[in-house]
């Protein structure tokens, strides 16, 4: 079944949606994103009907803004989008330019949308100003209208009705959160410590993150957590304290983009991380998570379970 993204993304989870998916418990009030990007695992959610209720948030309030005329003005953002399309033929680098320039006094999200669609690996980066200053892909023109069209449908159907839209701290969104519902995080791993991180408007503290983290184990309530990953032998992301006692999956996400383009084979693994909370409600041992995710899927789950204390 063909999931519906109308947002490109970089680090989107799309690819390896179907695996996370595998970690949900039957039952739960809401799926929680506190940095949901392109929603990738709410839409994967929606389309397999693992979930029926949603709340994305995140940071990027343009980002929220675009999201909320998918679900609720799929009509008019896909007639916006379609007319940016055309206006750029034949003068593609200096209509995305003036887009770009637009979009930073604007905020508009059809502009939004359309960088996305032709910006270099589809990479959000802002400058210290919060202005978008990503460069085009000048190799192509960003998805035909007919296609972003059915996706932004397709993505409304799936989440209009049922979804809430913030664009808060995340740490406002975890106080909020209870037991009734599944917290799903995708913080950005690169860049988290006393820092600004390129993609988003502010930087996200390492320890203080994982006081946050703590914070949900304590009040017990159950979240994935797609953190650090590797690529080969490289390690990005702080590995998290091991004391916190999270189970830890890692996921084989494929030949990484920038391998292709060097000629190289490096394989990319996502590391999920899953509360034990999540694991007690699943009502199934480790070892039974293993048994039900391994067989023909050996070239797509790599050991998922280390570090299981108590």
């Amino acid at each position: 079944m063909r999931v519906a993204h109308p947002i490109p993304y970089q680090g989107s989870k799309r690819n390896i949606a179907k695996f996370i998916l595998r970690f949900f418990p039957q039952e739960f009030d809401t799926l929680i994103e506190p940095f949901a990007g392109s929603a990738a695992i709410s839409l994967a959610a929606a389309c397999y009907g693992k979930a029926s209720r949603f709340h994305i948030n995140d940071v990027n309030k343009p980002l929220m803004d675009l999201w909320y005329e998918i679900i609720h003005n799929p009509e008019r953002i896909s007639n916006s989008y379609e007319k940016l399309w055309h206006e750029q033929q034949g003068r593609e680098r200096e209509f995305y330019d003036f887009v770009r320039d637009q979009f930073s006094k604007t905020k508009r999200p059809d502009y939004l949308l359309y960088l996305l669609a032709r910006c270099v690996k589809a990479s959000i980066r802002y400058n210290s100003e919060g202005e978008f200053n990503q460069s085009p892909d000048n190799r192509r023109k960003g998805r035909i209208p007919e296609r972003m069209r059915n996706d932004i449908f397709a993505a409304s159907s799936l989440l209009r009705g049922r979804t809430v839209i913030t664009s808060k701290d995340y740490r406002e969104i975890l106080k909020s959160v209870s037991r009734r519902h599944l917290v799903y995080m995708d913080p950005p791993y690169q860049g988290i410590c006393n820092r600004r991180d390129p993609r988003y408007y502010t930087g996200i503290d390492f320890r203080e993150f994982v006081q946050e983290l703590k914070g949900l184990i304590e009040r017990r309530i159950p979240f994935l957590l797609s953190y650090d990953g590797r690529k080969g032998r490289k390690v990005y992301g702080t590995e998290l304290p091991a004391e916190m006692g999270l189970y830890k999956v890692e996921i084989k996400a494929g030949r990484s983009t920038q391998s292709t383009l060097l000629g190289r084979n490096d394989i990319t693994y996502e590391s999920l991380y899953l509360s034990r909370e999540l694991i007690d409600h699943l009502d199934i041992s480790p070892d039974k998570i293993l048994s039900d995710l391994m067989p023909g899927e050996a070239t797509q789950l790599l050991l998922p379970i280390v570090d299981n204390r108590r």
